[in-house]
């Protein structure tokens, strides 16, 4: 089976692990959140404010704000946009994501 990377030729370094909710994930160099998110299947991680409706990438681009996650306990990070790190610690944002 042909995956991304060999459609793209890519040959990034070794995966690490990051968490969402406390759920190892693994990710790979240059990687955004969603990108990380994605490839684990996992496709909503922001409940809107008042409702609570499921949210994940919209736009991929940074413009629509639909994809924020608190990363390292900093809220309102967009997912599309924010390269992971070893070890980042991703929680689900409810709301504004701020205790209120």
């Amino acid at each position: 089976m042909t995956t991304p990377l060999d459609l793209a030729g890519a040959h990034p370094g070794p995966a690490f692990t990051v968490t969402l909710d406390g759920r190892e994930i693994e990710a790979l160099p240059g990687q955004t959140v969603a990108a990380a998110l994605w490839a684990a299947g996992i496709t909503s991680w922001r409940g809107t404010r008042g409702t609570g409706r499921p949210r994940g990438v919209f736009c991929g681009i940074g413009i629509c704000f639909d994809c924020l996650v608190t990363v390292n306990d900093r809220p309102n990070q967009r997912a599309c946009l924010l390269p992971l790190h070893p070890g980042d610690a991703i929680r689900t944002q409810e709301g504004t994501g701020h205790d209120d």
